[in-house]
């Protein structure tokens, strides 16, 4: 049982890393239909693609993204806001990641984005993760 599927989410896509995969497949919500675009947007990742396994559940298959070296692109993701403790910021205390080089996902109530996006539609929210 998960008690926090966007925490199973970041540890997916951070154990396939380490092991080097280059595909790696994540039962789908809404929320990490989401996230998963963020990071594609931001570069993180190479693609992704929404398909039904076999038994018709939606999965989210991404493509994970590595240098020319064999590094991964995303150097950490670090879960903030949990469902026993939620991470809640205003617009002018939203978090910058690693002085703008890395990204926060904000959920905010026009939809979940990046943390400058969120600056500039002047919206505050739920602190989902870092990414960077």
């Amino acid at each position: 049982m998960h008690t926090d599927p966007i925490a199973d989410y970041l540890t997916r896509i951070r154990n396939a890393q380490m092991a080097g995969h280059r595909v790696v497949r994540i039962p789908s919500s809404k929320i990490k239909e989401a996230i998963t675009d963020i990071l594609y947007d931001q570069g993180y990742i190479l693609k992704y693609k929404v398909e039904e396994d076999e038994k018709g559940h939606k999965v989210i298959k991404i493509a994970l993204k590595y240098d020319e070296n064999g590094e991964p692109v995303i150097k950490g993701l670090k879960r903030v806001s949990t469902p026993g403790l939620r991470k809640y910021a205003p617009v002018d205390k939203l978090p910058k990641v690693m002085n703008g080089l890395g990204i926060a996902i904000i959920s905010t109530s026009k939809g979940i984005m990046t943390d400058k996006k969120a600056r500039r539609e002047n919206v505050g929210g739920e602190v989902i993760a870092y990414v960077y």
